[in-house]
C-alpha cells in the first residue's frame, strides 16, 4: 500500500500516447545498418565513376534524413486527418501513373519509364502510390466493415482499384511492383474479413495477364530461365544470381569483416541497392544476416499487434494501415532477400531501409512515420479507456512524478506489473463525456 496525492483528473483530450519504443528500436536499428552498408558496397562504384568515394553514402544519408524528417510530420498528424485525405490522395496517386507515361513528363531509365522529374530531383511515382493505396484501402475497409465480409461486390470494388493500378504499373513497365501491391492489397483484405474465394476470382482473372506480361519480353524470360538453374548461365542471364551466391557463401558464419567484401568490386551488379543483401551476407555472415532479420521481423510483429490493438479498440482504420504498412514492408523485405537467395526470380525491388535509394528511402520512412502515429493513438486511447473505468496506468516512474504535482488527497494502491503499474483510488469526476472522445 502507498499513500500518495494524485492530481485532479485530467479532461480526456489532455491525456497523451507514447509511441512504441521496441519498433522504434527496430527501425533505428535497420537505418544505421543501411548507412554502413551502402557505406561499403558503393565505394568502389563511386570511385569508379570518378565521382568520390562516399557519392552514394551522402546522397543515401540526405534521402535518409529527409525521410525521417516527413515521418516525424506524419507522426503529429492526427489519423483522422489522415483518412480525411486518403480519397484525394488515390485521385492524385492515379493520375500521376498515367502522368508518368506522357511523353516529357515521365522519363525512361533502363528501359523503364518510372520516374517524374520535378527540376533537378526526380522520384519513382510507385513508391508514393504504395502508401495512398494503403491509406485508402483501409478508409474503405473501415467505412464497409461488414459489406466487406459478407458481399463480393464491397470485395471486388477495392479490387477494381488495385486492377487498374496493376495495368498502370505493368505499361511503365514495372512488374515487381505491380505484383508487390497486390499481394499487399490482397493480404489487407483478407485480414478484412473478405473470403478468399471472392479473392481468389479476380486474381484468377488477372492471371492471363500477368503471364502474357511476364513472356512478353525477352528478358523477363531469360530471368525466368536463370532462375531455375543460374550456374548453367553463369556468364549470361544467371550473372547477377550466381555473384549474389557467391557472395553469400564466402560470408560463412561470422563473415569477411566490414569492408572485405570482394564481390562488390564490379563483380556483383547493383552491389549497392538490389543485391545490397548479398554484400550483408559476405562482410557480416549468417550472424550478421541473423540479426537484419531478426530487425525486419520485430518491425513485422510490432506492425501488427499494435493493429490488433487498434482492431479490440474498434478504431478501423488506424488497424488497417497498421497491419498494410506491415505487409509492405515485411513482403518487399521477403522478396529483395529471396531474390539474392537465389529463391525467386529477380524482381528490381530493394531491400526497405538498406538499399540506397531516393524515393523508396522517403516512402518507407514516411510509412513507418504513420505507423509510430499509430501506435501513439493506440496508447493514447488505452489510458483515455483506463482513465473512464476510473483508473490511471502508469510505469512506477510516471507515478513518482505525478506525486509532489499533487492537488488532491487521494489514497491509492500501487499495483505493479509486467507493463507498469495501476493506480486505483476513488473514482474522480470525468470531464468531458464519452462524446469527446477522438
Amino acid at each position: 500500500m502507498l499513500g500518495i496525492e494524485l492530481p485532479q483528473a485530467m479532461r480526456l483530450n489532455q491525456i497523451e500516447g507514447r509511441f512504441d519504443n521496441i519498433m522504434l528500436s527496430a527501425i533505428i536499428a535497420l537505418a544505421s545498418i543501411g548507412l554502413v552498408m551502402v557505406a561499403s558496397s558503393s565505394i568502389a562504384i563511386a570511385e569508379g565513376l570518378r565521382t568520390g568515394p562516399y557519392t552514394y553514402l551522402v546522397k543515401h544519408a540526405v534521402f535518409l534524413v529527409t525521410g525521417l524528417a516527413f515521418g516525424l510530420a506524419l507522426s503529429r498528424i492526427e489519423l483522422r486527418i489522415l483518412e480525411s485525405w486518403s480519397k484525394l490522395a488515390l485521385i492524385i496517386g492515379g493520375l500521376l501513373l498515367i502522368a508518368v507515361l506522357v511523353p516529357g513528363i515521365g522519363r525512361r531509365i533502363n528501359g523503364a519509364q518510372r520516374w517524374i522529374y520535378v527540376g533537378p530531383i526526380g522520384f519513382q511515382v510507385v513508391e508514393m502510390v504504395k502508401l495512398i493505396l494503403i491509406a485508402w484501402l483501409a478508409s474503405y475497409m473501415a467505412r464497409y466493415r461488414d459489406a466487406l465480409q459478407n458481399t463480393f461486390w464491397a470485395v471486388f470494388k477495392p479490387m477494381g482499384v488495385v486492377g487498374a493500378m496493376f495495368v498502370l504499373l505493368l505499361l511503365q513497365p514495372d512488374f515487381g511492383s505491380a505484383v508487390l501491391l497486390g499481394a499487399v492489397a490482397m493480404g489487407m483484405l483478407w485480414l478484412g474479413g473478405a473470403k478468399l474465394i471472392w479473392l481468389g476470382l479476380p486474381m484468377l482473372g488477372a492471371l492471363p495477364l500477368v503471364g502474357y506480361v511476364a513472356l512478353s519480353e525477352s528478358y523477363r524470360v531469360r530471368r525466368l530461365i536463370s532462375f531455375t538453374d543460374p550456374w548453367q548461365h553463369a556468364f549470361d542471364s544467371g550473372f547477377q544470381l550466381t555473384q549474389a551466391l557467391i557472395a553469400i557463401g564466402r560470408g560463412e558464419a561470422t563473415g569477411v569483416g566490414l569492408g572485405g567484401s570482394v564481390q562488390k568490386l564490379y563483380y556483383l551488379p547493383e552491389a549497392h541497392t538490389d543485391f545490397i543483401f548479398s554484400v550483408v551476407a559476405e562482410e557480416m555472415g549468417f550472424i550478421g544476416v541473423l540479426f537484419l532479420i531478426a530487425c525486419f521481423a520485430v518491425l513485422t510483429w510490432r506492425a501488427f499487434a499494435i493493429g490488433w490493438e487498434a482492431l479490440q479498440l474498434r478504431r478501423d482504420f488506424a488497424a488497417h494501415v497498421a497491419f498494410g504498412v506491415g505487409l509492405m514492408i515485411s513482403l518487399q523485405a521477403v522478396v529483395s532477400i529471396g531474390v539474392n537467395m537465389g529463391l525467386l526470380p529477380t524482381k528490381g525491388l530493394t531491400l526497405p531501409l538498406i538499399s540506397a535509394g531516393g524515393s523508396s528511402v522517403v516512402m518507407t520512412c514516411m510509412a513507418l512515420g504513420v505507423l509510430m502515429r499509430i501506435s501513439y493513438e493506440v496508447d493514447r486511447a488505452k489510458r483515455q479507456s483506463a482513465r473512464l473505468r476510473g483508473e490511471e496506468f502508469m510505469t512506477p516512474e510516471e507515478l513518482l512524478t505525478v506525486a509532489p504535482k499533487a492537488s488532491v488527497p487521494v489514497v491509492a494502491t500501487l499495483e505493479t506489473g509486467e507493463r507498469g503499474a495501476r493506480v486505483a483510488g476513488e473514482r474522480a469526476r470525468v470531464e468531458p463525456s464519452l462524446g469527446d472522445l477522438p
